[in-house]
């Protein structure tokens, strides 16, 4: 439960992506400034932390010791997850973007088999696929009236590279717990992937500067709140939650169905920040759905825990 609980939190600090992306969009900002500074930004605060802890050192040697797994993975979990997720919050507003990217959720139940050393959890978990599948239909319900109102091309071009997002994260993260063994701190972790990724920021930027040229002083503020409340906060958060279930892939993919809560948040945060309009009836049936999904997905995760300790 403590996972779950700190699952939920990540949620609320990674729905600033959503809103923010989209108010910088609304205000004229690339899409690749919005993902390339994020995690600018997340490498000095990540340094002073991992340096404040004495950590530094040991984080260096085990990446020196596996360079190859550790810049393909931060670039899928990190740079594959981002840019697509910035460049869908061009094509439509914060709410439809982090509704797709609850897909995120059945991604990392359908991942679950493939990462699994247990025998036990090799098999698909199918109680929390079906949970999930109440927090997606909610996720449909608050997409119809809005969703109608958008073009083909804008719905393609907002929904497909969202659904790139939300397997490359799952994906990029437990290939790093893999690669890691338990034997670096969240924080090592983070920082690790955020420079591992770094090349792949450097190219997009720097397309970026030659086409168009240098942010505004209001992106780059937008960006810092976001590195600050998505890419520290909330990621470190995240990995926590999944570092307490590393060894469990279907308490695993309950934490990542956690992340539903962004839904709320963010429609939450458009309605405050961007005044968004109020919600339809047919929304609210769809937020109560997820809301009723996630704790689905916790009395399950529990129910779970009690039949393995009587069948231990």
């Amino acid at each position: 439960m403590k996972a779950i609980a700190v699952g939920i939190l990540a949620s609320f600090f990674f729905a600033f992506t959503f809103v923010l992306n989209r108010s910088m969009d609304l205000g004229g900002g690339s899409w690749i400034w919005s993902a390339s500074l994020r995690y600018y930004f997340m490498v000095p605060m990540l340094l002073l932390i991992v340096m404040y802890r004495g950590n530094l050192k040991q984080l260096f040697q085990y990446m020196k010791s596996n360079p190859k797994e550790w810049l393909l993975w931060s670039i899928v979990g990190f740079g594959l997850f981002y840019a697509p997720l910035s460049f869908a919050g061009a094509y439509g507003p914060g709410w439809l973007v982090a509704s797709t990217w609850q897909i995120t959720i059945v991604a990392g139940i359908l991942l679950t088999p493939f990462f699994a050393v247990d025998p036990l959890h090799k098999k698909l978990p199918m109680k929390e696929l079906v949970m999930s599948g109440i927090i997606l239909f909610g996720v449909v319900l608050m997409q119809v009236e809005h969703a109608s109102s958008l073009g083909i091309r804008e719905t393609i071009l907002c929904v497909v590279p969202v659904l790139i997002a939300a397997f490359a994260y799952p994906l990029g993260n437990r290939k790093m717990m893999q690669v890691c063994q338990g034997e670096l701190d969240v924080f090592q972790r983070v920082l690790g992937m955020t420079l591992a990724s770094l090349p792949f920021w450097f190219l997009l930027s720097g397309y970026e500067v030659s086409t168009s040229g240098l942010p505004s002083s209001s992106q780059v503020f937008q960006c810092f709140i976001v590195a600050i409340s998505s890419g520290l906060i909330a990621t470190v958060l995240f990995f926590f939650a999944t570092d307490l279930v590393k060894d469990d892939p279907q308490k695993l993919a309950t934490v990542e169905a956690t992340q539903s809560g962004e839904v709320l948040f963010a429609l939450v945060g458009e309605l405050i920040w961007l005044s968004a309009p109020i919600p339809s009836s047919l929304s609210w049936v769809g937020m109560s759905l997820v809301i009723v999904g996630m704790i689905l997905h916790s009395y399950v995760a529990v129910v779970v825990k009690k039949e393995e300790k009587i069948t231990a």
